[in-house]
C-alpha cells in the first residue's frame, strides 16, 4: 500500500477493500477484463508510477526517460546464473539494429532498468556491472538512438528503491537458467503490481504461469530437463553458437572490438567466459529464444488494450503467493494453533 497507493486505491474502487484482509479477493478483478474504463484506470495508475520513477531517474542519474516506453526491469542479486548478461546482450543487439536501420517502424521504445548488488569478491559479476554501465553511457548519449532505448543501472539497490521500481515496471525479467533458481520473490511482487513476466521455467515462474495461464506470461528458453541433458551428455559447445550464429557473433564482438567503450578488460572476460570457457549458464544457447520472446513483447505492447488485460490478470492472481497462506498452513499443519478473531474488525490473526 505504501509503495503503490494509487494501485491500492484503484483496486478499492472496483472490488472494495476486502482484499486488504483477504488477498484472494483480488481475483474479482477478472470480472473487469472487458471493461474499457477500468482497464484505462489501471493504465493511468501505471503511468503515474512510471512518472514517479522517471523523476527519480532524472534526479539521480540525469537521464531523461519517456513514460510511454516499455519499462523493462531486472532487479535482483547480480549473479551469472541470474543472467543479467543475457539481458545486456539483448540491449546491445537492439542498439546495433537501430544503428544499422534494422528495426521496424512500429518498434516500441524501451527503458531498461537494472538494480543489483554483487558480493564483494565476485569479480565477474562486477565486470558485468561495469559493462552494463558502459553500454548505458553509449546508448544514452547517442543522438541516433534518442528515446528509442535508454539504459539505467540504479545504484544501491534496496527496499526503498524497489518500492519505486516495482510499481512502475511493465516487464519483469526472470531469466535465470532453468533449474538454478530456488524460488524467487521479486517476480511475485512485480506480478502483483501488474508487470508481465518474461521468464524461463524456473522457480516460482512455473507457478506464475500456472496461475495466470500461458497467454499472460512470456516463456522462453531451455527447460530444466534439457539443461540436465546437456550436463549428463556433455554435448554443449558454446563456441559453435558463436561460430555459426551471425547475430550472436555480432553482439559478442561488440564487447571486444571497441564498439562498447571503456570496458576492454571486462568485455574480454565476458567474451572468454561465453566462448573459451563454454558458457556455464547457457546464455548463448538461450539467446535466440530470448530475442524471439522479446519481439513478442514488443508486438503485444503495441496493443494497449490486450496488454492492459494481461496486466490485470497478473494483479488478480498475485494473491496466490501471499505469505498469509503460508503462515496459515504452518498454523494448521505444524504448529496446531487456531487464529484469534478480532470482533471489532471481523478479522483473524495468529
Amino acid at each position: 500500500q505504501i509503495a503503490a497507493p494509487e494501485l491500492s486505491a484503484a483496486i478499492d474502487d472496483e472490488i472494495g477493500d476486502g482484499w486488504r484482509n483477504d488477498i484472494h479477493e483480488l481475483e474479482n478483478l477478472t470480472t473487469y477484463l472487458d471493461d474499457k474504463e477500468v482497464l484505462n484506470q489501471f493504465y493511468q495508475v501505471k503511468k503515474t508510477a512510471k512518472q514517479r520513477l522517471a523523476d527519480y531517474i532524472k534526479e539521480t542519474t540525469g537521464v531523461e526517460v519517456s513514460i510511454d516506453a516499455i519499462f523493462d526491469v531486472q532487479i535482483k542479486r547480480l549473479h551469472a546464473y541470474k543472467r543479467q548478461l543475457l539481458k545486456l546482450m539483448h540491449i546491445v543487439k537492439l542498439y546495433l539494429d537501430i544503428k544499422q536501420g534494422k528495426v521496424a517502424s512500429d518498434f516500441q521504445p524501451r527503458v531498461f532498468i537494472f538494480g543489483a548488488k554483487a558480493a564483494p569478491s565476485y569479480y565477474y559479476a562486477k565486470a558485468i556491472i561495469k559493462c552494463i554501465n558502459e553500454v548505458a553511457n553509449m546508448v544514452n548519449n547517442d543522438p541516433e538512438i534518442g528515446d528509442k532505448l535508454k539504459v539505467v543501472f540504479l545504484e544501491d539497490y534496496r527496499v526503498s528503491l524497489a518500492e519505486k521500481i516495482i510499481p512502475a515496471a511493465n516487464i519483469s525479467e526472470q531469466i535465470s537458467l532453468a533449474s538454478k533458481e530456488a524460488s524467487g520473490t521479486s517476480n511475485m511482487k512485480l506480478m502483483l503490481n501488474g508487470a508481465l513476466t518474461v521468464a524461463t521455467l524456473d522457480g516460482a515462474n512455473i507457478e506464475i504461469k500456472d496461475y495466470v495461464g500461458e497467454d499472460n506470461i512470456f516463456i522462453f528458453g531451455l527447460t530444466k530437463d534439457e539443461v540436465y541433458d546437456y550436463y549428463n551428455n556433455g554435448n554443449y559447445h558454446s563456441y559453435d553458437y558463436y561460430n555459426n550464429h551471425e547475430e550472436i557473433r555480432r553482439v559478442l564482438n561488440a564487447f571486444v572490438d571497441g564498439t562498447i567503450p571503456n570496458c576492454q578488460a571486462e568485455g574480454q572476460e565476458i567474451f572468454d567466459s561465453l566462448t573459451k570457457y563454454n558458457d556455464e549458464y547457457f546464455v548463448l544457447r538461450d539467446f535466440e529464444s530470448y530475442v524471439n520472446i522479446q519481439e513478442m513483447v514488443d508486438r503485444t505492447y503495441g496493443n494497449k488494450r490486450h496488454w492492459n488485460q494481461m496486466s490485470l490478470v497478473n494483479i488478480a492472481y498475485g494473491g496466490m503467493f501471499s505469505s498469509d497462506d503460508t503462515i496459515k498452513r504452518y498454523a494448521e499443519d505444524i504448529w496446531n494453533i487456531s487464529p484469534l478473531k478480532d470482533e471489532k474488525h471481523g478479522t483473524y490473526s495468529l
